[in-house]
């Protein structure tokens, strides 16, 4: 029992750490952040490592029952702030929430990154940015800052549809085939057509199911079947 209290008291505690590290210890990894977690994981596993095969055996379930007992935590409010934490708006309207950014350690520079990587220049372009409890950054532009969509233009658009692998590395996607209720049979047929009488030669081959046209490329630079789109 006191083995497991243990198992139990570093694993929250390891949890506690790194929440008072920050979300940006998650959303971008910097050298010193993945230092001080690669060490605190080392220290807190150091404790629960045993000789007894027995005892090892103990300490993967009770990791696996802990760490399973939290994702369900995760599902309620309560727990799921001392767990995750709640989401943090660091740009509003356009302007900085200085105190929110201070607050998440989140350093500007790397926020203005997130937010050039997005595709935005200025950060006035910005309606949004939201630390995530999971480290991420959403970015919600102003309204008339979003891509034109063809639904905008109130154009129709021809149904693109789904497309199947069915082999992958000379490997027959035998899921796939059942999916479009097919066989091998018909696989080895087609690719006949399109001069392969061997499925090791083929790398990659795909189903449309918009118009149940096969596409098939050997790798070598060689492809047959429908382009897209």
């Amino acid at each position: 029992m006191l083995y497991i209290l243990k198992v139990v008291i570093l694993f929250t505690f390891a949890i506690l750490v790194l929440r008072l590290m920050g979300k940006s210890a998650l959303a971008q990894v910097t050298p010193h952040d993945l230092m001080a977690i690669v060490i605190i994981a080392a220290l807190a596993t150091k404790p629960i490592l045993v000789d007894s095969f027995g005892k090892a055996l103990l300490a993967i379930a009770l990791v696996v029952g802990i760490h399973i007992l939290y994702s369900r935590l995760t599902l309620y409010q309560w727990s799921n702030r001392f767990i995750l934490s709640e989401p943090t708006i660091l740009v509003k309207h356009g302007k900085i929430v200085k105190q929110n950014l201070r607050r998440s350690r989140f350093p500007l520079s790397e926020l203005l990154a997130v937010i050039r990587a997005k595709g935005y220049a200025d950060i006035r372009m910005v309606q949004y940015a939201i630390l995530e409890p999971t480290g991420t950054i959403s970015v919600l532009p102003w309204d008339n800052l979003y891509p034109v969509t063809p639904k905008d233009l109130k154009l129709e658009i021809p149904y693109r549809g789904l497309t199947l692998s069915l082999v992958v590395d000379g490997q027959i996607q035998y899921h796939n085939l059942k999916l479009i209720e097919k066989d091998v049979g018909w696989l080895e047929k087609e690719l006949k057509k399109h001069g392969y009488d061997n499925i090791d030669q083929v790398m990659y081959a795909a189903v449309s199911d918009r118009d149940s046209s096969l596409y098939v490329d050997n790798g070598e630079g060689k492809n047959t079947g429908s382009k897209y789109p």
